[in-house]
Protein backbone atom coordinates (compact mmCIF):
# COMPACT_ATOMS: atom_id res chain seq x y z
CA UNK A 1 0.00 0.00 0.00
CA UNK A 2 2.81 2.43 0.89
CA UNK A 3 4.54 1.55 -2.38
CA UNK A 4 1.38 2.37 -4.36
CA UNK A 5 0.88 5.61 -2.43
CA UNK A 6 4.51 6.58 -3.00
CA UNK A 7 4.19 5.93 -6.73
CA UNK A 8 0.98 7.98 -6.89
CA UNK A 9 2.54 10.90 -5.01
CA UNK A 10 5.67 10.95 -7.17
CA UNK A 11 3.57 10.66 -10.34
CA UNK A 12 1.59 13.80 -9.47
CA UNK A 13 4.43 15.82 -7.93
CA UNK A 14 5.09 17.87 -11.05
CA UNK A 15 5.87 21.57 -10.85
CA UNK A 16 2.56 22.57 -12.45
CA UNK A 17 0.42 20.45 -10.11
CA UNK A 18 2.33 21.64 -7.04
CA UNK A 19 1.92 25.26 -8.15
CA UNK A 20 -1.85 24.90 -8.68
CA UNK A 21 -2.38 23.38 -5.23
CA UNK A 22 -0.03 25.90 -3.61
CA UNK A 23 -1.83 28.89 -5.15
CA UNK A 24 -5.32 27.59 -4.32
CA UNK A 25 -4.43 26.66 -0.72
CA UNK A 26 -2.70 30.03 -0.22
CA UNK A 27 -5.76 31.93 -1.48
CA UNK A 28 -8.08 30.04 0.90
CA UNK A 29 -5.58 30.44 3.76
CA UNK A 30 -5.40 34.21 3.33
CA UNK A 31 -9.19 34.48 3.04
CA UNK A 32 -9.43 32.75 6.41
CA UNK A 33 -6.57 34.66 8.08
CA UNK A 34 -7.59 38.08 6.77
CA UNK A 35 -11.39 37.83 6.70
CA UNK A 36 -13.25 34.96 8.33
CA UNK A 37 -11.05 34.33 11.40
CA UNK A 38 -10.86 38.05 12.37
CA UNK A 39 -14.61 38.29 11.76
CA UNK A 40 -15.38 35.39 14.12
CA UNK A 41 -12.77 36.54 16.67
CA UNK A 42 -14.39 39.98 16.66
CA UNK A 43 -17.53 38.45 18.16
CA UNK A 44 -15.39 36.79 20.87
CA UNK A 45 -13.75 39.99 22.14
CA UNK A 46 -10.35 38.86 20.87
CA UNK A 47 -10.43 35.28 22.19
CA UNK A 48 -8.74 32.82 19.86
CA UNK A 49 -11.06 30.56 17.94
CA UNK A 50 -10.46 26.82 18.33
CA UNK A 51 -8.79 26.46 14.92
CA UNK A 52 -6.05 28.84 16.08
CA UNK A 53 -5.14 27.04 19.31
CA UNK A 54 -2.27 24.66 18.50
CA UNK A 55 -1.84 23.59 22.12
CA UNK A 56 -5.49 22.51 22.39
CA UNK A 57 -8.20 23.65 24.81
CA UNK A 58 -10.50 22.42 27.56
CA UNK A 59 -14.22 22.51 28.37
CA UNK A 60 -13.95 25.81 30.21
CA UNK A 61 -12.27 27.58 27.29
CA UNK A 62 -14.78 26.23 24.76
CA UNK A 63 -17.72 27.24 26.96
CA UNK A 64 -16.32 30.75 27.52
CA UNK A 65 -15.53 31.16 23.81
CA UNK A 66 -18.96 30.04 22.63
CA UNK A 67 -20.63 32.20 25.26
CA UNK A 68 -18.57 35.24 24.18
CA UNK A 69 -19.29 34.56 20.52
CA UNK A 70 -23.01 34.70 21.14
CA UNK A 71 -25.52 33.45 18.61
CA UNK A 72 -24.24 35.69 15.80
CA UNK A 73 -20.61 34.70 16.39
CA UNK A 74 -21.41 31.00 16.51
CA UNK A 75 -23.38 31.46 13.28
CA UNK A 76 -20.38 33.22 11.66
CA UNK A 77 -18.07 30.45 12.84
CA UNK A 78 -20.37 27.74 11.48
CA UNK A 79 -21.34 29.35 8.17
CA UNK A 80 -18.36 31.55 7.21
CA UNK A 81 -15.19 30.11 8.76
CA UNK A 82 -15.96 26.38 8.71
CA UNK A 83 -16.98 26.19 5.00
CA UNK A 84 -13.59 27.60 3.95
CA UNK A 85 -11.92 25.26 6.43
CA UNK A 86 -13.62 22.34 4.71
CA UNK A 87 -11.83 23.25 1.46
CA UNK A 88 -8.42 24.19 2.88
CA UNK A 89 -7.31 20.87 4.46
CA UNK A 90 -7.57 18.95 1.18
CA UNK A 91 -5.71 21.63 -0.77
CA UNK A 92 -3.05 21.97 1.94
CA UNK A 93 -2.68 18.23 2.53
CA UNK A 94 -2.33 17.24 -1.10
CA UNK A 95 -0.43 20.34 -2.20
CA UNK A 96 2.23 20.28 0.49
CA UNK A 97 2.58 16.50 0.25
CA UNK A 98 3.33 16.91 -3.47
CA UNK A 99 5.64 19.86 -2.78
CA UNK A 100 7.86 17.75 -0.50
CA UNK A 101 7.90 14.90 -3.03
CA UNK A 102 8.74 17.38 -5.81
CA UNK A 103 11.91 18.51 -4.00
CA UNK A 104 12.86 14.93 -3.09
CA UNK A 105 12.70 14.09 -6.81
CA UNK A 106 14.90 17.11 -7.59
CA UNK A 107 17.39 15.84 -4.99
CA UNK A 108 17.27 12.28 -6.42
CA UNK A 109 16.00 11.04 -3.05
CA UNK A 110 12.83 9.26 -4.13
CA UNK A 111 13.79 6.09 -2.28
CA UNK A 112 14.84 8.02 0.82
CA UNK A 113 13.03 7.51 4.15
CA UNK A 114 12.50 11.29 4.03
CA UNK A 115 9.52 10.44 1.81
CA UNK A 116 7.48 9.80 4.96
CA UNK A 117 7.65 13.50 5.83
CA UNK A 118 5.58 14.14 2.71
CA UNK A 119 2.71 12.27 4.40
CA UNK A 120 2.56 14.72 7.32
CA UNK A 121 0.42 17.30 5.47
CA UNK A 122 -2.08 14.53 4.69
CA UNK A 123 -2.20 13.63 8.40
CA UNK A 124 -2.59 17.32 9.25
CA UNK A 125 -5.41 17.65 6.70
CA UNK A 126 -7.28 14.63 8.07
CA UNK A 127 -6.80 15.97 11.61
CA UNK A 128 -8.18 19.33 10.47
CA UNK A 129 -11.30 17.62 9.11
CA UNK A 130 -11.84 15.76 12.38
CA UNK A 131 -11.28 19.02 14.28
CA UNK A 132 -13.89 20.72 12.06
CA UNK A 133 -16.40 17.93 12.64
CA UNK A 134 -15.87 18.37 16.38
CA UNK A 135 -16.32 22.15 16.19
CA UNK A 136 -19.49 21.78 14.10
CA UNK A 137 -20.83 19.24 16.60
CA UNK A 138 -20.05 21.46 19.62
CA UNK A 139 -21.58 24.57 18.05
CA UNK A 140 -24.73 22.67 17.07
CA UNK A 141 -25.02 21.09 20.54
CA UNK A 142 -24.07 24.22 22.51
CA UNK A 143 -24.42 24.43 25.48
CA UNK A 144 -24.97 20.66 25.80
CA UNK A 145 -21.88 19.28 24.06
CA UNK A 146 -19.93 16.55 25.86
CA UNK A 147 -16.51 16.75 27.49
CA UNK A 148 -15.48 13.81 25.29
CA UNK A 149 -16.23 15.84 22.15
CA UNK A 150 -14.08 18.69 23.48
CA UNK A 151 -11.22 16.29 24.35
CA UNK A 152 -11.29 14.54 20.97
CA UNK A 153 -11.52 17.82 19.04
CA UNK A 154 -8.70 19.35 21.09
CA UNK A 155 -6.52 16.28 20.48
CA UNK A 156 -6.95 16.63 16.73
CA UNK A 157 -6.26 20.38 16.92
CA UNK A 158 -2.97 19.53 18.62
CA UNK A 159 -2.20 16.75 16.12
CA UNK A 160 -2.92 19.10 13.21
CA UNK A 161 -0.56 21.76 14.51
CA UNK A 162 2.23 19.40 15.63
CA UNK A 163 2.36 17.47 12.34
CA UNK A 164 2.30 20.77 10.43
CA UNK A 165 5.20 22.11 12.52
CA UNK A 166 7.29 18.95 12.04
CA UNK A 167 6.54 19.05 8.31
CA UNK A 168 7.71 22.63 7.88
CA UNK A 169 10.92 21.95 9.81
CA UNK A 170 11.60 18.99 7.48
CA UNK A 171 10.71 21.11 4.44
CA UNK A 172 13.24 23.77 5.49
CA UNK A 173 15.97 21.12 5.58
CA UNK A 174 14.95 19.82 2.16
CA UNK A 175 14.94 23.35 0.72
CA UNK A 176 18.40 24.00 2.17
CA UNK A 177 19.66 20.73 0.64
CA UNK A 178 18.10 21.72 -2.69
CA UNK A 179 19.71 25.16 -2.49
CA UNK A 180 23.13 23.66 -1.75
CA UNK A 181 22.76 21.20 -4.66
CA UNK A 182 21.68 24.02 -6.98
CA UNK A 183 24.68 26.21 -6.04
CA UNK A 184 27.07 23.26 -6.48
CA UNK A 185 25.65 22.45 -9.92
CA UNK A 186 25.97 26.11 -11.02
CA UNK A 187 29.59 26.20 -9.82
CA UNK A 188 30.33 22.97 -11.73
CA UNK A 189 28.78 24.44 -14.86
CA UNK A 190 30.86 27.61 -14.46
CA UNK A 191 34.07 25.57 -14.04
CA UNK A 192 33.27 23.37 -17.05
CA UNK A 193 32.03 26.31 -19.13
Amino acid sequence: MIRSLKKLIYTFSSGKTVLIFFVLSTIIYFLMILITIPNVSGFANGMKILDMMPEGYDDQYVNTLFSELGENGRHAYLYYQIPLDLIFPALFGVGFCLLFAFFLKKLNQITSPFFYFSLLPLIAGISDYIENIGIITMINQYPNYSSETVAITSTFSFLKSSTTTIYFIALIFVLIAFGVQYVKSKRSEAVLG
